[in-house]
C-alpha cells in the first residue's frame, strides 16, 4: 500500500527534522512523487536509528525487523501524507519525517497481518521464517513507532496524545478489519462497507493526519477535521486497493469472500432473482474458478461500474470538500489534491460481453 525506499543503510543520512529547502518554483509543479523522492533518505534514516535504538540487546530483533523490511516494500509511497499535512498547516514538511517513518512502519506491520490473515497466508523468502516475521511485525508496528515519538522534543501533553493515537489507530483498525473477514455478505450493502472501510483503512490514514496536525500544533479542531480527511482518504484508497486486486488477476477478495464496496453495491442493486444468484457465486467463488470468473464479470458490467465511477466521484468531492475547509498553505493543499485524483482513480473498464459460470467451465 506504501512504498519505501530500502537500504537505509547504504544511504547518506540527515537530519530528520531538517527543514526541506523552499523551492517555490518546483513546488508549483510538484506531485506527492517529486516529494517523496527528496525525502526518502531522511525517511529510512530515521527507521535505521529507530533500529540502532533497540541496542544490543536486541540484536537478533534488529536484523530480524530488518529483513521484514526489506522484504515487504511497499508499492506506493504514502509516507507523504503526514508531511503534506504538517506542510498544509505551517508550510513546512521536514519536521514530520519522523511521522512518515511511523506510517511507514505502521503499514508495513498491517500489511504483513492482513496478509497473514488471508487464506494463502503472507508470502516470506527463506531469510525468515512465518514465526519470525510475525514476531517482527509486532515490534515493526507497535514498539517502534511509539519509541520513535518518545524520542521526539516535544511537551509532554503533544507526546501522550500521539501514542494515544497509535493505541487507537491499531484497536479501531483491527475492529474494522475482523468485520470486513466476518462481514456477513447477506446482509452487505453500501452503507455498512463504507462504515467498515471507514475503520479498517480509514482508521491507520486519520490517524497519521491527526498526529501531523498535532505534530503541526494545530487546534483541537483542525485536528479532527484532518482525522476526518484521513478517513475519507481511508475509503477512497480501500476502493483503489479493491480495483487493484481485481486487475492484477489475483482475485484474492472473491477467492476469500471478502465483501468489498463493489460487491455489495452488485448485490444491492440486483433484482430479487438475480440477487440470490450472485449471493450463489460469492457462496461457491472459494472453491469454483467458474463461479469467481461470472462474478468476477458481473462486477464489471457497465451499469455497475458507471454507478461505482459517481460513488467514487463522490467520496473524492468530500475529501476535497475538507480540504477546503482546512485551508493551509495552498502549495501544498494542491499537492494533497492531486494525491486525492490518485487514490480516486477508475481503474476498471467494463466487460461488454459478461461470462457465466457455463462460459467459464
Amino acid at each position: 500500500m506504501i512504498e519505501s525506499a530500502s537500504h537505509a543503510a547504504q544511504r547518506v543520512r540527515t537530519s530528520p527534522l531538517q527543514p526541506l529547502p523552499r523551492r517555490r518554483p518546483l513546488l508549483n509543479c510538484m506531485s506527492y512523487l517529486d516529494l517523496h523522492r527528496e525525502v526518502a533518505q531522511d525517511i529510512d534514516a530515521e527507521i535505521e536509528t529507530a533500529l540502532e535504538r533497540l541496542g544490543p540487546l536486541a540484536g537478533t530483533t534488529r536484523s530480524t525487523v530488518a529483513k521484514l523490511l526489506e522484504q515487504r516494500q511497499l508499492r506506493h509511497p504514502l509516507s507523504v501524507l503526514p508531511l503534506l499535512t504538517h506542510a498544509i498547516e505551517t508550510g513546512n514538511p521536514g519536521p514530520a519525517i519522523p511521522l512518515s517513518a511511523v506510517h511507514l512502519l505502521w503499514w508495513t506491520s498491517a500489511c504483513y497481518l492482513d496478509d497473514l490473515a488471508d487464506a494463502d497466508g503472507a508470502p516470506i523468502s527463506g531469510e525468515l521464517t512465518e514465526n519470525e516475521a510475525l514476531l517482527a511485525s509486532v515490534i515493526t508496528g507497535h514498539a517502534l513507532p511509539i519509541q520513535i515519538i518518545l524520542s521526539q522534543k516535544l511537551p509532554e501533553e503533544a507526546r501522550s496524545a500521539l501514542i494515544t493515537e497509535i493505541l487507537n489507530g491499531w484497536i479501531i483498525s483491527v475492529d474494522g478489519q475482523i468485520d470486513h473477514m466476518c462481514g456477513d455478505i447477506c446482509s452487505a450493502s453500501r452503507k455498512s462497507v463504507t462504515e467498515t472501510y471507514r475503520t479498517k483503512s480509514g482508521a491507520p490514514f486519520g490517524m497519521i493526519t491527526a498526529m501531523a496536525a498535532i505534530f503541526s500544533g494545530a487546534t483541537a479542531e483542525k485536528v479532527e477535521l484532518w482525522r476526518e480527511f484521513g478517513q475519507v482518504f481511508g475509503i477512497l484508497w480501500q476502493i483503489f486497493n479493491d480495483q487493484e486486486d481485481i486487475l492484477s488477476g489475483r482475485g484474492e477478495d472473491l477467492l476469500n469472500g471478502t465483501v468489498t464496496y463493489l460487491l455489495a453495491s452488485v448485490i444491492e442493486d440486483a433484482s430479487p432473482a438475480s440477487r440470490e444468484h450472485v449471493l450463489g457465486l460469492c457462496s461457491a467463488a472459494g472453491c469454483s474458478i467458474p463461479a469467481r470468473a461470472e462474478l468476477a464479470s458481473l462486477l464489471r458490467t457497465p451499469a455497475a461500474l458507471d454507478r461505482y465511477r459517481a460513488e467514487i466521484d463522490g467520496f473524492r468531492a468530500e475529501a476535497y470538500r475538507i480540504l477546503d475547509e482546512l485551508g493551509g498553505d495552498g502549495t501544498y493543499v494542491q499537492v494533497l489534491r492531486h494525491l486525492v485524483d490518485h487514490a480516486s482513480q477508475m481503474l476498471l473498464e467494463a466487460d461488454l460481453a459478461p461470462a457465466t459460470a457455463s462460459d467459464a467451465a
